[in-house]
Parts: C-alpha cells; sequence; structure tokens
C-alpha cells in the first residue's frame, strides 16, 4: 500500500463564540474564490474562512441556513458534504437516522436509551445557495442571458425527501429505508456529495453490501420556487443511478472531484476505529447507467492510507487544494481531531496531502 505523503498543514482560525464546531468538521470545499467553506455535522450553519497569510485561513464568517431555507426547529442538519458547481454551493445532510447513545450513568436508563431511535428531519436536507463574491444569496441574477439562479432545496416528504420515497422500493436500499436501520450499523448514511453541473454524486458510508460500497447518481430541477425535484435519467427515465465499488469493504466517508475523476475516502460503516484510505475512481462521468467497478480493470485506484490513530483524528471532508507548486494536492479535515491539532481555543490545524 502506498504511503501518504504529508505536504504541510493549513491553520484554521474561527471566531471564539464558534469554538466548538472545530471538533466536529464534517466537510469542505475550496471555492475558485479562494474562500474555504466547512460544515459541521453538530450544527444549522456553514462557515467560511478566507485567506488571511500563506498556509492560514481566518476572518471567520457564519452563515445560518435558515436565512434561506425552512428548517424544523434547531435540530441539527448533520452535514456531511459541500461542494460548489455552477455558481451554487451544494449541501447535503446525512439522510440517517440514528440510535441514542448510553451515557455511562445509569445502566438501566442506558439499556433504555440503546432500544431508541431517532429521526430529525432537517437531516433529509440536500439543498443549493447560490453565491457571489464570497457571500451566499437568496438569487443571483445573470444579466448577460437573463438567467437567475435560486436557492433550492429537495422537496421534504413525510418520511424524509423525493429521494429516501424513491428509495424505498429499491432492491438494494429499500429495506434500510423502510426499517430503517440507524446509522453507524450498516444503515443508510449519506456522507458524500460530488457535483458536476446537474449531476450529482452520493457517497454513501453505508449500507455496504457484501463489501461493495455505493455511490448514488441523480439529477434535480426546480418544480416551483425554492423546490426542486428529482429529473429522470437515463434511457429508462430512472430516478437514480447506482454505482458499486470495491473500497476493501470500507463505505464512502467523502468524495471530491480532481478532473474528470472522483476521489474517495473510505472508511469503516460502523462505529470503530480503523484506516481510512483514499481510492481514485475513473470514468465516472461516462456511464448512463447503474455500473459496479472492482479494482481489477483500472478503473479504480488505491492511493493511500491516511495515518491511523485509535479514537482520534477521523477523516471527514476533502477538498483539492494548491499547496507548494502543486495543483493537486488534497485538503482534510478531521472530525474528533487530536488534541495536538488545537492551537488555540478556537484554531486547529488541517492535513495536505499529496495526491499523485
Amino acid at each position: 500500500m502506498p504511503e501518504s505523503f504529508l505536504l504541510g498543514r493549513l491553520l484554521l482560525q474561527f471566531n471564539s463564540e464558534a469554538a466548538d464546531i472545530i471538533t466536529d468538521l464534517s466537510a469542505v470545499a475550496l471555492t475558485p474564490d479562494g474562500h474555504l467553506w466547512l460544515g459541521s455535522d453538530e450544527t444549522t450553519s456553514i462557515e467560511r474562512l478566507s485567506p488571511v497569510a500563506p498556509h492560514i485561513f481566518g476572518e471567520h464568517k457564519r452563515f445560518a441556513i435558515a436565512d434561506f431555507i425552512d428548517l424544523s426547529g434547531q435540530s441539527e442538519i448533520d452535514i456531511e458534504g459541500i461542494d460548489f458547481s455552477s455558481d451554487y454551493l451544494w449541501l447535503v445532510g446525512s439522510h440517517s437516522t440514528k440510535r441514542n447513545k448510553a451515557k455511562g450513568k445509569d445502566a438501566d436508563k442506558d439499556i433504555e436509551r440503546l432500544a431508541e431511535i431517532e429521526t430529525d428531519v432537517n437531516r433529509y436536507l440536500l439543498a443549493r445557495i447560490p453565491m457571489k463574491d464570497g457571500i451566499l444569496c437568496e438569487s443571483i441574477s445573470h444579466s448577460d442571458n437573463q438567467r437567475e439562479q435560486k436557492v433550492g432545496c429537495l422537496q421534504r416528504t413525510k418520511t424524509g425527501n423525493l429521494l429516501t420515497d424513491a428509495l424505498k422500493d429499491d432492491s438494494h436500499l429499500g429495506l434500510y429505508l423502510s426499517v430503517p436501520i440507524p446509522s453507524k450499523e450498516n444503515g443508510f448514511d449519506i456522507e458524500g456529495l460530488a457535483v458536476r453541473g446537474n449531476r450529482i454524486f452520493l457517497g454513501l458510508r453505508g449500507p455496504v453490501l457484501r463489501g461493495w460500497a455505493i455511490i448514488l447518481e441523480i439529477e434535480v430541477e426546480e418544480a416551483e420556487p425554492g423546490v426542486l425535484r428529482l429529473k429522470a435519467i437515463g434511457k429508462r427515465g430512472k430516478l437514480y443511478n447506482k454505482h458499486f465499488v470495491d473500497l476493501n469493504g470500507l463505505g464512502v466517508r467523502e468524495l471530491c472531484w480532481n478532473g474528470e475523476d472522483l476521489i474517495v475516502l473510505a472508511g469503516p460503516t460502523m462505529t470503530l476505529s480503523g484506516a481510512m484510505r483514499v481510492f481514485r475512481l475513473k470514468g465516472i462521468l461516462g456511464r448512463s447507467g447503474d455500473s459496479i467497478t472492482g479494482q481489477d480493470g483500472g478503473d479504480l485506484e488505491v492511493l493511500f492510507d491516511l495515518p491511523f490513530k485509535v479514537g482520534t483524528d477521523n477523516a471527514e471532508g476533502l477538498s483539492l487544494f494548491p499547496y507548494l507548486g502543486e495543483q493537486n494536492s488534497l485538503l482534510v479535515v478531521y472530525d474528533s481531531p487530536d488534541a495536538g491539532r488545537m492551537v488555540e481555543e478556537s484554531a486547529i490545524l488541517a492535513d495536505v496531502f499529496r495526491l499523485g
């Protein structure tokens, strides 16, 4: 297995009132204007950092998602992916249920808690927000072609949204949504997002089926102002494609583009510490239907394993990032970071690896 090559680190500086998010970073994207956009799986906001010095990002600005999209109360969105395409900042929630945690104080109550499964409606979020000059907007107009871009969110339903409703009859995924099986127990759990034009790729942490991970492909269109619906794709008018990939039994933890290739971060689907592996998936934009890709044909390449620490430094967010003259370096941010990354109460170090 090729070893990872750490080129260096970035210092990410947040406002002191947002210091708690630095231990829960779950998504990152570098936009063409040079800003870093980050998400946390414990908030209902998106964070923007700006370059302030070589290898340092600061001037933190927070954008409340509820300013653009109707949310249900203050429950978390569990943001797991951010991407930028065609003047839209895209974000996706996990679309998962969760089992309550044992707290270790009262055995009887802990046993009861482990039987409780919760659904947060805000987790079923797939949305796009127009962006201009580093600012999120409700809409932006293009005078050259009379085109207007507006905020849009995939239509919610009583049990989730149009995507989860469409998948309930799926031969591979339907059972996981109908039961429903919680995330981190090989349940349905979106943790990767990559957008190219009208095509949206969603990487599933779970379920992993007999060792095969799944990347869903969808397209959306505006049904009415602010509301998106699934668009029929492919020759048979399906609402989604399924791309099965052999990630050595791991699930998808994040996606990002490297030209026409998809960089896939893979890790355990269950709640356990294990190696995080980086893959390159080729040719996915040339596929017009369901697909299955092993590691023997050349379209799926193992790049390297990230450094492994038990119980800490869980890689969550990926983005291409130019570093030391290399345009195709890979920026990684972490959930549950090691104490050595904590520079100050509200500042943390992220890693940049050579992608090759």
